[in-house]
């Protein structure tokens, strides 16, 4: 399901970017930006979440951890013997959040997640519960990945934000569908190693050789209509573009 889509911030229609994916009984948020984690709760009781994954550190994919942390530091109820949320992320990720979720300067401390959240940097691969996470760094200002969960024989890609990069496509090499950033129509003026045009993504798509294309995080000043015919345009197979509180099967 789309808790979000709206590139580089919330829009009008959307909160920003976030993912949940269902693997089996497993469940996954991929990326928090702000406003998902309200979205969430529309759908699942956040205490049912068995992992998050952040592609990267940008606030429109991880604002609402903060959120988070709060629901599961202060929440009056928590259901018996819950135990740490599994937080898969780039390596600064603990340091980062404390810094966002403290008081002021002088309580910034990692301590304060202890018991309730579990920071594992990426890997190239890890189980998740009934799911397999496999990783890939992508070419962005900051550490960044793009994600490949894997259950039951099928496969999701999630670019994250990225430029064009052959790590993507080796990632999505094969998969069923590919959840692809479009942020921009294709122009010589675009700034390289920020993000893919629509015509990039269906590029990457066709060399990737997925079976679908999902386009997203399309921020409130683009025309999402542009991105879709660039992508239409060099992809051959479906291409969509995602909308917050959509949901997608992967077949």
């Amino acid at each position: 399901m789309v808790l979000g889509c709206s590139g580089s911030g919330p829009g009008p229609d959307s909160p920003a970017s976030g993912y949940l994916v269902e693997a089996g009984t497993t469940r996954l948020a991929l990326d928090l930006g702000n406003g998902t984690f309200g979205a969430l709760q529309r759908v699942l009781d956040p205490w049912l979440l068995d992992a998050v994954v952040f592609s990267h550190l940008h606030p429109d994919h991880c604002a609402d951890f903060s959120a988070l942390s709060v629901w599961r530091r202060y929440h009056p109820s928590p259901p018996a013997g819950v135990g740490a949320l599994p937080v898969f992320a780039p390596a600064e990720a603990a340091e980062r959040f404390a810094a966002a979720y403290a008081p002021n300067a002088a309580q910034r401390t990692t301590a304060e997640f202890d018991g309730i959240l579990g920071f594992r940097t990426h890997v190239s691969e890890v189980a998740v519960g009934e799911a397999v996470l496999r990783t890939a760094a992508v070419d962005h200002p900051c550490e960044a990945y793009a994600l490949r969960v894997e259950h039951g024989g099928r496969s999701l890609v999630y670019s994250g934000d990225t430029g064009p990069c052959a790590g993507l496509v080796e990632l999505a090499r094969g998969a069923d569908v590919l959840l692809c950033e479009a942020s921009w129509p294709h122009s010589d003026a675009m700034p390289s190693g920020v993000h893919l045009s629509g015509r990039q993504a269906g590029e990457h798509a066709a060399a990737a050789g997925v079976g679908r294309l999902l386009l997203t995080h399309v921020p409130a000043w683009t025309d999402p209509q542009a991105v879709l015919a660039e992508a239409e345009a060099a992809f051959a197979g479906p291409v969509e573009l995602v909308r917050a509180g959509g949901e997608y099967e992967v077949s």
